[in-house]
């Protein structure tokens, strides 16, 4: 990845950025012609309303020609009637582009993130991930639903301008356009001011999005240790500076709009100042005065107009560098894709695997072991020793660097993604909840479950007796991961949720280590049911859970130490045994204070 383009400078326009925008734009090129036709017709149909009250003075007012007046005065109104339709059908069309625009570029960068591996969004922050996807796409709705085809149309009007004024009268034109470099310097130094107060203020906008968003998360942290006064003091100051810079910002506009009026109204004097003395002699026209006022004041709303896209555009740019920069990284899983997996047949072997998550400290060193189908395996080991790291790797979250992982002989890389995840179900230890009804957290969706079959293994489970306490039932809808619901729970809820898919090969990874005694009597009662006749990797602190494994493997900074059954391992009297009388004495301790 490119790195984290947020608080970054705004540079010159990369073009390369803006040709790899515009590639979005290619399913509807029929719709951009359609605009860039309209473009042209909207820009050309203002400096015809000078042009024809030119006419209308000169050739008709001022020879009394009222049936010539009253043609010229429905040609003006035909202009201005299809100018305004011309301009409502440009809006609708290009808004209509730039959002479904938006709506792809949104659904590839969505698509791109699932797709990444767990160490991409190990590295990233949730808020920058989001920002991404919400805050910079939305950044580019103006350059593509009006940004560049309002440039074009400005830059086009100018130009229409420029001729028709050339073409009336050559000299008079000359003397408007005098004040031009004064315009380009004002202009310059609007822009380079206020690029500046934009970055900065993106930076500020972002660091109090990231102090909300910990905040927030961290409210009981905050209210238990009295920390309200200083993080409020801390806010504020983001709070002011975010206040400060848009003060700022609007100064630099208050000052750029008068500066470009007055400059128009220079023009303007200039304009009136030639044209007295030429009126008299007859050099000018009446009509060609008025004609010219009207251009001037048209001529600087473009300028003023493409200074403030300039902005809009380098916007864009800082926002596209970032999305292009998540888009190209490549932080796959590699695979071959090229076996449906279906079920486990023989054994799942670990074979002289070593893994390490930044490629420097092994996590994992020469793990091998075996594990039969139907057996129950658990492993055990002290917090950090490599066990949640070793079922990463089963569900190919991460890529291993040393040694492989067989399937019935067959390295999983070679087996496709989703068959071999579909057949796996895993209860971990924080059980995440989606903003969904109970029935749609257990059945993630799958249309092959039916309501039935969740009302039975919810009673198999015992939790269905707690479901009909709900006031909908299984319809009720769950807040926001389930905080409504306990920790044990939460538990059940997930307990189901692995249990209704049938998996092949069932992993508990702490799975009971966070329940409360009532609740560990109901999922004992429910696991043999559970494990029966299924292969199953039990990674568990709670000694009842340990001893149902056919097997159990220890593993201490990374290595396996120990492989035997529970009274094999107590009788070796290595690590096991210690932890296995470090957790008999805590039990004792809490039974004696309970």
């Amino acid at each position: 990845m490119r790195g984290d383009y947020f608080g970054s400078e705004y540079n010159k326009i990369d073009y390369r950025l803006i040709k790899r925008l515009l590639n979005f734009l290619k399913p509807y090129r029929n719709y951009i012609i359609i605009a860039i036709i309209l473009t042209l017709l909207v820009s050309l149909l203002g400096p015809l309303r000078p042009y024809f009250t030119k006419i209308a003075i000169d050739n008709y007012i001022a020879n009394l020609d009222k049936l010539g007046l009253n043609k010229i005065i429905l040609i003006i109104f035909g202009v201005l009637l299809f100018q305004g339709i011309s301009r409502f059908a440009l809006t609708y069309i290009m808004q209509w582009v730039g959002q479904s625009v938006l709506n792809d570029i949104r659904l590839k960068l969505y698509e791109h993130l699932q797709k990444l591996s767990f160490r991409f969004h190990d590295k990233n922050p949730i808020g920058r991930i989001v920002t991404r996807v919400t805050n910079d796409v939305e950044s580019l709705n103006q350059l593509f639903s009006s940004g560049l085809i309002t440039m074009f149309a400005d830059i086009l009007l100018i130009l229409w301008i420029v001729g028709f004024m050339f073409y009336i009268n050559t000299n008079l034109t000359l003397i408007s356009l005098i004040i031009l470099p004064l315009l380009l310097i004002v202009t310059s130094l609007f822009r380079k001011k206020v690029r500046v107060l934009f970055r900065d203020l993106r930076a500020e906008i972002s660091k109090i999005n990231s102090f909300l968003n910990e905040f927030i998360s961290g409210i009981q942290t905050v209210k238990i240790f009295n920390q309200e006064n200083k993080l409020e003091n801390e806010f504020n100051k983001i709070n002011k500076k975010i206040r400060d810079l848009n003060i700022n910002t609007v100064f630099y506009y208050s000052l750029f709009y008068p500066a470009v009026e007055m400059i128009s109204s220079i023009a303007i004097g200039l304009i009136l100042w030639y044209a007295a003395s030429n009126i008299i002699t007859g050099e000018i026209t009446v009509g060609v005065l008025i004609a010219f006022l009207q251009y001037a004041q048209m001529f600087f709303r473009p300028i003023r107009d493409l200074s403030e896209k300039y902005t809009t555009l380098q916007n864009a740019m800082a926002s596209s560098e970032r999305i292009f920069a998540t888009l190209d990284t490549d932080d796959f899983i590699k695979q071959n894709d090229n076996i449906e997996y279906n079920e486990l047949k023989n054994s799942i072997e670990f074979k002289d695997l070593s893994f390490s998550y930044d490629n420097s400290k092994w996590v994992l060193k020469n793990i091998n072991f075996q594990i039969k189908k139907g057996e129950v395996v658990a492993i055990v080991g002290p917090t950090g020793s490599g066990k949640t790291s070793i079922i990463n790797l089963l569900l190919r979250f991460y890529e291993y660097q040393k040694g492989d992982i067989l399937i019935d002989g067959i390295s999983i890389r070679n087996y496709n993604e989703n068959s071999l995840r579909k057949k796996i179900s895993i209860v971990q230890q924080e059980i995440f909840l989606f903003s969904k009804t109970i029935f749609e957290n257990i059945t993630l969706g799958n249309k092959e479950i039916s309501f039935e079959q969740v009302e039975h293994f919810a009673k198999e489970l015992g939790f269905y007796d707690f479901i009909l306490t709900l006031p909908e039932g299984f319809n009720t809808k769950m807040s926001e991961r389930g905080q409504t619901l306990s920790l044990g729970q939460r538990q059940l809820l997930s307990f189901c949720r692995a249990y209704v898919n049938n998996p092949d090969i069932l992993i508990l990874d702490e799975a009971t280590s966070n329940i409360d005694t009532h609740t560990e009597i109901l999922i004992e009662n429910a696991l043999d049911k559970i494990l029966r006749g299924r292969t199953s990797i039990i990674i568990a602190h709670r000694l009842s859970t340990i001893k149902r494994a056919d097997k159990i493997i220890v593993i201490h900074k990374g290595e396996i130490r120990e492989i035997g059954t529970h009274d094999q391992l107590i009788k070796n009297n290595g690590i096991y045994t210690k932890l296995y009388r470090l957790q008999y004495e805590n039990l004792l301790t809490n039974s004696i204070i309970n």
